[in-house]
């Protein structure tokens, strides 16, 4: 209960100083914040002025977008205290924090031969719902920038970066960290076809440490430009080092 004299936030008030202070904290801005979470800046905007209420869809993107609940209310906890649950491989954060950064991730351009994208993927641990989550920012697309959970199975030894969005599912499967501890395995998405059609498609896949290739910035880089033979040679271990197999 609130002391005599004050009022408790309102819940929206709430999610908004919650909201600023992940912003600040992770020295994020609200366009790239938007893009993470594929809602639009204007609605971000209204809702942390107030002109304009958090949906409840609103509000679910952000939390998958920052790893984070912004409600009161508990998320769904851990069958034992310190363990990821089990469907995600029962893991320690003692035993993953390895893995826990910021990443450039570079794939196949879908469109361009030889071309190779790049953007940035944080991975976390969310102390709330104790498990890794990952979070895509600096994608030319914005709109399609991925958030979701981690699992990391002893059985496999893979790591699985998932992303489930209204029964809709998007998959990385990486293989074990190399001495650079860089990371390489398979991306399985939907590609935007002709019109509205979406066409699954997988393409090879690299997870670089940030400090490793700090100098290259996101987006496209075509043959002949800077940086891009290296970084098509880093993603062309994926498949040459056997992370990976691609058949017809």
């Amino acid at each position: 209960m609130s002391e005599p004299g004050t009022m408790e936030p309102a819940p929206d008030d709430a999610i908004a100083v919650r909201l600023r202070e992940e912003l600040a904290r992770r020295r994020i801005s609200r366009q790239a914040l938007a893009d993470m979470a594929r809602i639009s800046l204007s609605t971000l905007e209204k809702a942390l002025s107030g002109s304009r209420g958090f949906t409840l869809a609103t509000v679910i993107r952000l939390e998958e977008a920052l790893g984070t609940p912004l409600r009161t209310a508990p998320i769904a906890a851990p069958t034992e205290a310190g363990l990821a649950p089990d469907h995600m491989g029962s893991y320690s954060r003692a035993g993953v924090r390895w893995i826990e950064g910021e990443y450039v991730t570079l794939r196949p351009s879908f469109g361009q031969a030889e071309a190779v994208y790049a953007y940035r993927t944080s991975i976390f641990w969310d102390e709330a719902a104790c498990h890794l989550r990952f979070a895509e920012s600096a994608r030319m697309d914005g709109a399609f920038a991925q958030a979701g959970h981690i699992s990391m199975p002893n059985l496999s030894g893979h790591t699985y970066l998932v992303t489930i969005e209204e029964g809709q599912h998007r998959l990385i499967m990486l293989g074990r960290p190399t001495r650079e501890k860089q990371m390489f395995g398979l991306l399985s998405t939907l590609q935007v076809g002709a019109g509205s059609q979406l066409i699954p498609v997988a393409c090879p896949v690299a997870f670089v440490p940030l400090d490793q290739l700090a100098e290259v910035a996101p987006g496209l880089m075509e043959p002949g430009t800077a940086h891009h033979a290296r970084c098509r040679d880093i993603l062309g271990r994926a498949v040459r080092d056997d992370f990976c197999r691609l058949r017809q």
